[in-house]
């Protein structure tokens, strides 16, 4: 129920006569009638607290909560400075209580600084110092975070402005609360007319180069799925960037005069109150939910914001991502009048004028003089020559963003604006057009910088509205921790790093794209399945989704048939590599075959390269690595030889990978043999063709000198090794030892409690029956483990050397640590058993909550069932991990349904057991949970 707010008069007059009635007697001075005086102060400010919190009804009121927090406050406050006045009238004699800043603009949250000043006579003595000293006592005894609390005279108060535009800020919002009144006027009448006039500029550009330190501490993309609400790009603090600005150079009716000089219109004056509401009300849930002025809006406290603001789940979209997509298009809004904002500005010469697009090229030569077509340049910017030139030719939109992009031009902000109220233009004919079809055509594949451009245009609302496809994925979010952008924006980035390949700018990071983006004959189509890859998320199976739309899509824009079809089958198929080479044995046959099988052509597969590369890199940091890189590229080189040939893919498959393992094993054993004859002769046949197609020639000679010297230990006993691998961007681990049941499942659990993260793992067992484990490991931040520390490199040797052996049993735990980001998530495991990947093993993929231990866990379980593990592979997805393992019973495949079932149950309850774990802490801690998307 809403709660019936008091006028603030009578809130006042209530709580002084009560307090009044508390300290009447004794005074501040005495122990308990301070204490009771506090109490009553601390009631009030609770019960306010109450009512503010009331006004929050679904995604509305958090404005009016911040008011009536601030009104009530402001009651507390002003009856506190004047009771104590009363108790020491001397030692308050000229001074002024105010509120400044956020709190001084009337708005507050429940955890946010209060931020005061208390203005000293000019004269001031140990009397108004002792009192003073009371007035903050008193505040800390309340716990009220004081975040700009100072005691200052005028002129040191006028002193500090000058030299800090963060202090002139906070004076723009200066509010007399108590004490004297002529003191608190004057400070604000010297301040407008001794540090704001004439200074304006400077305050402008000064504040604006904070607003850039801010947004790259905070991450500079609005997109990022855990934003900051305060400091992030489009959030509260840029919507009171705007207010300040505008009272600083035009007064406290600064909007209005803008709304009537037209460069604001009612609509964006709505846009600006209704951002400001939503995200108070976020903010003040925000505050509740984490207990302080925590701002970052986090997965754990996502789901329960998105359930109290009445966010529910639809067959698309799950509570939790619609009230997230709601907040990126509000920052957008706030991004679009910012823009407005700074070009009024620019206009009124209060701001330098911008750079262009240029700024995201290198050496880019001045445009100042470039052709602009039938449009105009104001003030640095690209804009519309008339008022009526869309409404006159609406294909001149698109043309726009294409003169913008050739000329590395920004938008004017005017333009920006009447772009977004003139989207009724593009219906079904404007989207057929072809003269528009060739702008757009020319800004996705001749800009310089195409994510700049189709950002601005996704911002305007023409991207989405040209292609609706695409606008279905508009501030669209995942949740879950392995997309860390909106799909949009994770799009866009691709593109961005598509066209940086391009430039031949990523030559070491990505040396096979680099290669093979000269020789693609259909560089549109892949421009397009970049640009349309993900628009079947939320919609069933993406994949197939997202090719159904793009057929659609590519047939509006004039495409032929067999490109359509191209681009389709790259979007349905945009999966298919990564899936393969980061879960599926290489070294197989069947593996290669059934991805040659399915790729068809060496064209395709070059574009399905590029386009899986783009994907995984634009997820956000960490989740490409140089192991991911290898993995392609070794999957690649095993498949082209397949594509240039003709007969059965499988025999094919087979053939290539002999030729390519007897190239490998001679070219090395027939170098070692120079040194070490018998060794070499050994080697050769040690291991099988799946080792020798399946690692680099720099490892396998790194592989085989260990090996050679694992060979001569006089005890016999296990080796190992470790080294960092700066190329995979992982740490290797070398084991050498004789082979028994649950080896594996003994290494891999003692990285695990050494708090290693594997990511990559090669098993080799040697005819000799001793095995050749190489696992690629890193540490929680995704670098290589223990690159800073030599000793706990060292360490682990030792230690995984009597782990090998036998002699040290791994002591296992399966005790989850909760950590509030994973109780967010709720994931559901799935397990499946396949014969068809391979001819020789059955295929087992295990996917569940990740967690330290989970891979030991599973292998234990496998072992336990008298399985041999010939191959496994480790794929991550933020908070889910699937592993898949290659096992054989009596050197079979597993047909009996019954030992499936068996296998099926002991490895469920392994994925299961931590999310049991996680609900039961979660209740107990009160987090709310929301299913993990699947989406990839």
């Amino acid at each position: 129920m809403t709660a019936t707010l008091l006028p603030a008069s009578l809130e006042s007059l209530k709580l002084r006569a009560r307090l009044a009635s508390a300290v009447a007697r004794d005074g501040w001075e005495s122990p308990s009638a301070r204490k009771a005086g506090l109490a009553t102060l601390r009631s009030a400010l609770d019960s306010f607290q109450r009512t503010s919190s009331s006004l929050l009804a679904g995604d509305h009121g958090g404005a009016a909560a911040a008011h009536a927090l601030s009104d009530g406050v402001s009651v507390c406050l002003s009856a506190l400075f004047d009771s104590l006045k009363a108790d020491d009238p001397t030692g308050s004699r000229g001074v002024a209580f105010c509120a400044q800043g956020g709190f001084g603009a009337g708005e507050l949250a429940p955890y946010s600084d209060v931020d005061l000043l208390l203005i000293k006579p000019d004269q001031a003595d140990e009397k108004t110092d002792a009192f003073l000293q009371r007035v903050l006592y008193a505040l800390w005894d309340l716990k009220i975070d004081v975040g700009g609390g100072a005691c200052r005279t005028i002129d040191e108060t006028l002193d500090l402005a000058r030299e800090d535009a963060s202090e002139r800020t906070a004076l723009l919002s200066l509010r007399y609360l108590a004490g004297s009144s002529g003191r608190a006027s004057k400070l604000a009448k010297r301040f407008r007319s001794e540090v704001v006039s004439g200074d304006e500029i400077a305050f402008v550009e000064a504040k604006l180069r904070e607003r850039d330190a801010r947004i790259e501490k905070a991450g500079r993309s609005r997109y990022t799925v855990e934003p900051h609400l305060k400091a992030g790009k489009g959030g509260l603090r840029d919507l009171q960037l705007m207010r300040w600005l505008a009272i600083f150079l035009y007064g406290a009716d600064a909007f209005e005069r803008w709304v009537s000089d037209r460069l604001l219109s009612v609509e964006d004056v709505e846009r600006y109150v209704a951002a400001d509401d939503f995200l108070w009300t976020v903010r003040f849930h925000l505050h509740q939910l984490s207990g302080g002025k925590d701002e970052r809006l986090s997965f754990e406290l996502q789901p329960e914001i998105a359930k109290r603001m009445g966010f529910e789940d639809t067959e698309t979209e799950s509570g939790v991502e619609r009230f997230m997509r709601r907040y990126f298009f509000t920052a957008m809004h706030v991004g679009s009048l910012t823009r407005l904002v700074c070009s009024k500005l620019e206009a009124d010469s209060r701001k330098a004028k911008p750079r262009n697009i240029a700024r995201f090229l290198p050496n880019m030569l001045s445009t100042d003089s470039a052709d602009t077509g039938d449009f105009i340049v104001r003030d640095g910017r690209l804009d519309f020559a008339t008022p009526t030139q869309i409404a006159d030719d609406p294909v001149k939109l698109m043309q726009f963003f294409h003169v913008a992009a050739s000329r590395q031009f920004d938008l004017h902000p005017e333009a920006f604006a009447r772009i977004g109220r003139t989207l009724y233009h593009v219906d079904e004919n404007y989207r057929r057009d072809p003269r528009v079809a060739r702008a757009f055509f020319a800004v996705l594949l001749d800009s310089a910088a195409p994510m700049a451009v189709l950002r601005l245009m996704t911002e305007a609302g023409l991207l989405g509205r040209y292609i609706p496809e695409y606008g279905d994925i508009v501030a669209r979010t995942q949740f879950n921790m392995y997309h860390r952008y909106t799909v949009d924006e994770h799009t866009l980035q691709a593109l961005g790093l598509l066209r940086e390949i391009e430039q031949g700018l990523h030559v070491d990071e990505h040396p096979l794209s680099t290669g093979i983006i000269r020789e693609i004959k259909n560089r549109r189509a892949l421009h397009l399945a970049v640009l349309l890859h993900d628009t079947g998320k939320g919609n069933g199976d993406q994949c197939i989704e997202g090719a159904a739309r793009a057929l659609t899509a590519c047939e509006r824009l004039g495409l032929d048939s067999d490109e359509s079809e191209l681009v389709a089958w790259l979007i349905e198929n945009h999966l298919l590599m990564s899936d393969t080479a980061q879960r599926r044995d290489i070294g197989d046959p069947r593996t290669i075959a059934d991805f040659a099988q399915a790729v068809g052509s060496v064209e395709h597969l070059r574009l399905l390269t590029i386009l899986t590369v783009v994907d995984i890199r634009s997820v956000g940091p960490g989740v490409w690595n140089g192991w991911k890189a290898q993995l392609m590229r070794d999957l690649y080189a095993a498949v082209e030889p397949v594509l240039q040939r003709s007969g059965d893919a499988v025999e094919l498959a087979r053939e290539a990978l002999n030729e390519t393992a007897e190239a490998s094993r001679s070219r090395v054993c027939d170098r070692v043999a120079r040194i070490h004859p018998d060794f070499a002769k050994l080697w050769r046949q040690e291991l099988d063709d799946t080792y020798w197609v399946t690692s680099t020639e720099e490892d396998r000679f790194r592989h085989a000198a260990f090996a050679r010297q694992a060979m001569q230990r006089e005890d016999g006993e296990a080796a190992a090794a470790i080294r960092v691998d700066r190329r995979r961007m992982a740490t290797e681990v070398m084991i050498w030892a004789e082979d028994r049941d649950g080896l594996f499942a003994d290494l891999v659990a003692a990285l695990a409690q050494r708090g290693a993260d594997i990511v990559g793992a090669m098993i080799n067992t040697t005819r000799s029956g001793k095995v050749l484990d190489i696992f690629y490991i890193q540490n929680a931040a995704n670098q290589p483990f223990g690159f800073d520390d030599p000793y706990l490199m060292d360490a682990l040797v030792g230690y995984l050397q009597c782990v090998a052996a036998g002699t040290l049993p791994v002591e296992r735990s399966r005790e989850m640590r909760l950590k509030r980001s994973d109780a967010a998530f709720q994931v559901t495991p799935y397990l499946s058993f396949s014969n068809d990947l391979s001819d020789v093993a059955t295929v087992i993929e295990a996917s569940g909550r990740d967690r330290p231990g989970l891979l030991a866990d599973l292998s234990d379980a496998i072992a336990k069932q008298g399985l041999s593990l010939h191959s496994a592979r480790i794929d991550g997805y933020g908070e889910r991990a699937t592993d898949v393992f290659y096992v054989t019973r009596d050197g079979s495949q597993l047909t009996d349904e019954s030992l499936k079932k068996e296998v099926g149950e002991a490895l469920m309850n392994v994925l299961s057991e931590g999310e049991a774990q996680l609900e039961e802490q979660a209740a107990q801690r009160g987090i709310a949970r929301a299913p993990a998307s699947l989406l990839r």
